[in-house]
């Protein structure tokens, strides 16, 4: 178990990260007012646990998934705190994966212009990447994290006895955003390489979530509202795994991330940025978690891509891979970037 700390211009966030950190910290939060938000899976397996940790507090429960992540749940959220009583020093807990990170977020930034926070990622994808580093928000109008904030929690418990519960498919969700980093980090990049036949094992998971979050920290710490600078990427595969969540919706985020890590190497490739033993691996890697799908309709989901906050100008913006622990950016017009989608996906058929 360890701690890391990520010190940013409006507080310092400690991440207590390992096995037994719940166990350890999260008794602690006990004083004073607290608001716990989690959604329907999480309390179905954990409410024992946090009627032992926290007593009887005032909550949330958001119906589990994505589609729970709206402006009228938001709402809901800061109703139900108004409710309940809550101060301005109260403190929210946010206790689930990505969606329930991103909302109770959001509602602690607004509540009363700012309440402490304390993220607990009871998912693989929350530990290892949207838990940490302070981006909120909801999605409206089919945009995604459309409304949303820069907010840092004070704390975050990061600690594996959670993905006991979780399904294959949960564990490959945060493997998406695991092997980004590995694009990104030529040590996780090497540990990846190392274990990439014990790719679920908790013990492996454990040392490789801790690396994330360090990798993902020291990002934050030189751009941490995403202002251009290096924070642009930790965005390698969502643009394209979010154009095509929004347009076909069957998977998950972290599924649609390694997808879209996929298709956006292969752009990489003929751009000649990345290429050699390097792109093999890497999707050898990728196509180790998922089977990656060939879309007919890729060229029409590929305009979803052009409300993306990254894009500059009428171009889309995608981060590729480019040496070992290195990366690019690729600015495309629409037409190019739908074609060369549709190119790759009727390769793959």
């Amino acid at each position: 178990m360890k701690d890391i700390i990520l010190k940013t211009n409006t507080v310092n966030s400690i991440i207590h990260c390992g096995k037994g950190a719940f166990d350890k910290y999260a008794p602690g939060l006990s004083g004073g007012q607290l608001f716990l938000v989690t959604d329907t899976n999480v309390y179905a397996h954990y409410s024992d646990l946090i009627a032992r940790t926290f007593g009887d507090i005032p909550k949330f429960v958001l119906p589990a998934g994505e589609k729970s992540k709206t402006y009228k749940n938001l709402i809901k959220i800061l109703e139900a705190m108004l409710a309940s009583g809550m101060r301005r020093n109260c403190r929210v807990i946010a206790m689930g994966g990505g969606v329930v990170g991103d909302i109770a977020g959001l509602a602690a930034s607004l509540y009363m212009r700012g309440v402490h926070l304390v993220q607990i990622p009871t998912t693989l994808l929350a530990q290892v990447d949207s838990s940490v580093g302070g981006k909120t928000a909801v999605d409206h109008k089919g945009v995604k994290n459309v409304i949303g904030a820069f907010y840092q929690p004070e704390e975050v418990i990061a600690d594996p006895l959670f993905f006991s519960t979780l399904p294959k498919r949960e564990l490959r969700c945060g493997l998406g955003e695991i092997i980004k980093y590995g694009a990104l980090d030529e040590n996780i990049y090497n540990c990846l390489l190392e274990n990439s036949d014990c790719l679920y094992f908790e013990k492996f998971l454990e040392g490789i979530v801790a690396m994330c979050i360090e990798h993902k920290v020291k990002v934050v710490k030189l751009d941490e509202r995403d202002s251009g600078g290096i924070r642009k990427s930790l965005n390698l595969g969502h643009t394209t795994g979010h154009a095509l969540e929004l347009y076909y919706g069957r998977k998950s985020h972290g599924e649609y991330v390694l997808i879209g890590m996929y298709y956006e190497l292969q752009i990489a490739r003929k751009r000649g940025i990345c290429g050699g033993q390097y792109a093999e691996n890497l999707e050898k890697l990728i196509k180790k978690v998922i089977k990656v799908p060939s879309y007919e309709n890729i060229a029409e989901a590929a305009l979803n891509a052009v409300h993306d906050k990254k894009n500059v100008d009428e171009n889309i913006s995608i981060v590729v891979p480019g040496k070992e622990g290195e990366f690019a950016e690729i600015k495309l017009a629409v037409n190019e970037y739908a074609q060369l989608l549709y190119e790759e996906a009727k390769r793959i058929k």
